[in-house]
């Protein structure tokens, strides 16, 4: 399963409806896609501070939501990431959730109402989101991370979201503790390979992406 669609799973309920309106939450869908293609090597980012996506390998990638986000990138080749990551275009929401119809995993409620209400995607095999959570809460009483641990932690943290979704899962960590456990886990990923250090890049991108506009419209 992506990183993405296992991100999906998170920041919805079981009845179907998002864990929170939250506006920025495509930002996540932007940076778990990204990863997932740094994953599958069709894309590469450079050691700057900021780094520059590039593409070695251009072309469908044999997922729908994956293969909408290379047509995006390969238009935006050599961007930097904190601009990709707040690509709307790139939180291909849509596809996931049609790509997890497709496996079993979730059932699609069309739009009522004249489109007043929204999609709704009711879990209808609660397995594959019961093992990510399992995995993740291993990985917050100290265990090690897998490169797809580390992304959906930082994610949901760069989203502010990680209190709220890993409230059964962090034990009796408090907010504080939650947050530095996730940002060991991302330091424990940053060590290790490409892969690893595209992870740390990812959720510094995203964390700004958040923040900054608040920290502006505040000031």
């Amino acid at each position: 399963m992506l990183i993405a669609e296992e991100l999906f799973l998170l920041l919805r309920r079981d009845d179907g409806k998002p864990e929170s309106a939250m506006a920025h939450r495509g930002y996540g869908f932007a940076a778990a896609l990204l990863t997932d293609l740094v994953v599958a090597g069709r894309i590469t980012l450079s050691d700057d501070k900021d780094p520059r996506m590039s593409i070695p390998h251009a072309g469908p990638v044999g997922h729908p939501a994956l293969d909408a986000a290379m047509t995006r990138l390969e238009a935006r080749d050599g961007k930097k990431l904190s601009s990709l990551v707040t690509d709307g275009k790139l939180a291909r929401e849509a596809e996931l959730a049609r790509a997890l119809r497709a496996a079993g995993v979730i059932r699609i409620e069309e739009k009522r109402v004249l489109g007043l209400v929204p999609e709704s995607y009711p879990v209808v095999d609660p397995e594959p989101e019961r093992r990510v959570r399992e995995r993740l809460r291993t990985v917050l009483l100290g265990g090690t991370p897998s490169t797809g641990d580390a992304a959906l932690l930082a994610i949901l943290q760069g989203l502010g979201l990680a209190p709220k979704v890993l409230e059964d899962e962090k034990g009796v960590l408090g907010k504080k503790e939650l947050a530095q456990r996730i940002e060991e886990a991302s330091g424990d990923v940053a060590t290790g390979d490409a892969v690893g250090k595209a992870v740390a890049a990812m959720n510094t991108a995203m964390m700004t992406a958040v923040i900054l506009p608040i920290v502006v419209s505040g000031s």
